[in-house]
């Protein structure tokens, strides 16, 4: 049974839904297909994730830009499967790197059973993804190699820190764009080029992509101080215990410096401190679900979530559209 349930698709259209939905049964066969393996417990390792379930967001938007095109076109799910094995091999690799041991309401890899069977595992989701994209032809290849090389290099940056004088929050929203926008700029760059749609809508499409991803994202850092639940299928204070500064913890550094609050700077130094024990972490989120530093944080997803809808003016009216447009209100909603 799915741990974390699938995004669900806000459409005013049955056929377009029942279209969608029939796409992602053909994404989630083709996911346990593409991580089979003739070594039994490579199959267990590389399904641990496939099998807890998740949002499948990227394949969705794969599948909705197609429709710019034609939709059965036989690349089309094999592109959507080759975003989610990317993505899938990305989130043992970042388990590894944030010592993290919870994924999608599981223990993570790494927890399971250890570093190296979690970065050997997303090294062969890499290399399945990798094969499936082969038979997508040769731009397919480029696509996905430039916006891997956006990804790693984001992860790099946000390992490495802003650069000298650079604002805290113009670099966080760089990296997000490398780590995240990126990857799902691609899910519908493939949807819409594999499907035929014109060069226009393809271009359209892709900045929607990235721009929705980045949103996406930041409601996921509101999420994890904002969530009473498992909603994100992290444990929520993940990024705060790990020490990575999201958007809602650089706002309050802003606020801090800006007014000199007393109170700001106790609530960043036990931030900045052990946060090892649960009842800590419980206080200092409690703290932040009522500072203003969090409603900042909303209102910049909300203004992403609307620059996502913006770039879908020049595509055609229709059910699609209205659906890309509605996924716009449907990532905010997530951030509260």
């Amino acid at each position: 049974m799915a741990v974390v349930e699938p995004f669900r698709l806000t459409v005013r259209d049955q056929a377009l839904e029942a279209d969608i939905q029939a796409g992602l049964s053909a994404v989630e066969e083709s996911l346990l297909a593409g991580t089979k393996s003739d070594v039994p417990f490579l199959t267990e390792a590389a399904q641990h994730l496939v099998l807890a379930g998740g949002k499948r967001f990227r394949p969705l938007l794969t599948l909705l830009a197609s429709r710019f095109g034609d939709p059965q076109a036989p690349g089309v799910v094999p592109a959507a499967v080759v975003v989610e094995l990317t993505h899938l091999a990305t989130l043992y690799h970042d388990d590894v790197m944030d010592e993290a041991d919870v994924r999608r309401g599981v223990p993570s890899a790494n927890a399971n059973w250890d570093n190296s069977i979690a970065v050997l595992t997303g090294d062969f989701l890499f290399a399945r993804a990798s094969r499936i994209l082969s038979d997508l032809g040769d731009d397919a290849v480029t696509i996905q190699a430039d916006a891997f090389e956006r990804l790693v290099t984001g992860q790099m940056q946000e390992t490495v820190g802003p650069r000298e004088g650079q604002d805290p929050i113009d670099h966080y929203l760089e990296v997000l764009a490398g780590k995240s926008g990126s990857l799902i700029a691609v899910a519908c760059h493939f949807g819409a080029m594999l499907a035929g749609a014109s060069e226009q809508v393809v271009s359209v499409l892709t900045q929607y992509g990235e721009r929705i991803g980045i949103a996406f994202q930041l409601a996921d850092d509101i999420l994890d101080i904002a969530s009473e639940s498992r909603e994100s299928g992290k444990t929520p204070g993940t990024d705060l215990r790990e020490g990575v500064d999201t958007l809602p913890i650089l706002h309050l550094r802003a606020m801090a410096r800006e007014s000199g609050s007393a109170g700001d700077r106790e609530l960043l130094a036990r931030i900045d401190g052990d946060l090892a024990d649960d009842s800590l972490l419980d206080e200092v989120l409690v703290s932040l679900r009522g500072h203003a530093a969090l409603d900042r944080a909303r209102k910049d997803t909300v203004a992403h979530a609307e620059r996502a809808r913006e770039t879908l003016a020049p595509l055609p009216e229709g059910p699609t559209k209205d659906a890309l447009s509605l996924l716009c209100d449907a990532v905010v909603h997530r951030a509260g």
